[in-house]
């Protein structure tokens, strides 16, 4: 399937039932079918203006939608997006608050390579805007970036998470959500062997796969049924010609959203005609809740293949993580080499996605830091979603990661120098 063609003929898919569904709403909204009023076509005109919708979203990056915030002076401050650093692959975004001191508390939220944009954690965001100076990696989509900015795997990714931390300095906690908690984690061991003075204060997991074979889901499942032939011949396809990075081999974005759908179809489905029949009664809004989540939801990125590949191989296959087996630019990092980093490792309870355990595996790694440094929360009741952007986040979870950055604020005590062996006459 690594041809053009393949990746073309989704696009087309896509396109035409853009079209079909503007037609359908454009044909039920025509004056002259108003004459003889019909349920039938109340319908094709919802049907219309939900599939237009649905597919419409799948190729536009949703908006941060941050445009102030209010603050102990009882004003509204305007949000700017500013760019720390520019990469080919992805940026360094910080949250910049027009007339706000400066807050103590500076957080680096790394956002997941898995398909959604780094807005997936928009909540995020906004919950820790009041009380931080908020940083995210903001990942391009793949099919954007030409083919002569070469390759991006696990490791460039490792390599621009150190750089990024570097970036911000030593005072600096580094939030990391979903999937690149084993790379933020084998980034902070690569600084702490490589320029120690570089690390950040604290290092919070949240629901990855340290080590995927601790609790299995149908995630892991599906890792370990598969050969890593059958990946490459199934799910990696070139650019097309309508796009920057024509020819770069990508796991689309279509295709993952497909394999995200079928896990609950049967939901997703009830989701939608029930949408449909809001609109036909005239119920549905721009923003309510169906859309609100849908417009995220569906607005996907095309991955490197070479990362997608190289993800499933290394941190799920050969769990080169979990045996402290990770090597970076030729470089075997040692995870028990970090020493003064506070870690803080964050599940839930009914996570399907990153079980209980998987990222508990990060501790047992950690053999030169201290207990002390070490903590691990487990929500009750909560999801995958639930545990960086749900309720259990907001009410539970958010209050305990800010008061473990304070308690690890901080900067590490300089270790005593040797005294010199000096005879004294």
């Amino acid at each position: 399937m690594k041809y053009m063609m393949t990746y073309d003929l989704m696009e087309s898919m896509r396109t035409t039932n853009q079209w079909l569904g503007a037609t359908a709403r454009a044909m039920a909204s025509y004056p002259m079918m108003s004459l003889m009023p019909n349920p039938f076509m109340q319908l094709v005109g919802a049907w219309g203006e939900v599939t237009e919708r649905t597919f419409e979203r799948m190729v536009a990056k949703p908006d941060w939608g941050i445009s102030a915030l209010p603050t102990e002076d009882g004003r509204d401050h305007p949000i700017t997006v500013e760019k720390i650093v520019e990469r080919p692959f992805g940026d360094l975004i910080h949250f910049k608050i027009a007339g706000r001191k400066e807050r103590k508390r500076r957080v680096l939220l790394v956002a997941p390579m898995s398909g959604h944009y780094a807005t997936l954690l928009r909540k995020t965001v906004i919950s820790l805007l009041p009380d931080c100076e908020v940083y995210i990696t903001d990942w391009h989509n793949a099919r954007d970036i030409p083919v002569s900015e070469g390759k991006f795997d696990i490791e460039d990714y490792t390599l621009y998470l150190v750089d990024f931390m570097k970036a911000l300095g030593s005072d600096i906690h580094v939030i990391a959500v979903c999937q690149p908690a084993p790379l933020a984690l084998a980034a902070t061991a690569y600084l702490a062997e490589q320029d120690a003075d570089a690390q950040p204060r604290s290092l919070t997991l949240i629901g990855g796969p340290i080590d995927p074979e601790a609790n299995h889901t149908e995630v892991t499942d599906f890792g370990r049924s598969v050969t890593m032939g059958q990946l490459e011949n199934t799910m990696i396809q070139r650019v097309g010609y309508k796009y920057a990075g024509v020819g770069r081999l990508v796991y689309p974005g279509l295709l993952q959203l497909a394999s995200f759908i079928s896990m609950n179809a049967s939901t997703h489905s009830e989701a939608f005609s029930n949408q449909i029949i809001r609109a036909a009664k005239g119920e549905a809004q721009d923003h309510d809740k169906h859309n609100t989540f849908y417009d995220e939801y569906l607005a996907v990125m095309d991955m490197t293949g070479e990362f997608y590949l190289s993800t499933v191989e290394r941190v799920f296959k050969r769990r080169e993580i979990a045996r402290n087996d990770f090597t970076v630019a030729g470089h075997k990092v040692d995870f028990g080499k970090i020493t003064t980093v506070a870690v803080k490792i964050v599940e839930g309870e009914k996570d399907d996605i990153s079980a209980p355990g998987q990222c508990l595996a990060a501790l047992d790694l950690l053999t030169g830091l201290p207990d002390s440094k070490k903590a691990s929360h487990l929500e009750p009741g909560a999801g995958h979603y639930g545990i960086f952007a749900g309720k259990s986040w907001r009410q539970n979870i958010r209050p305990l990661v800010l008061e473990f950055i304070d308690s690890n604020a901080k900067p590490p005590k300089a270790k005593a120098a040797k005294a010199d062996n000096v005879v004294n006459l």
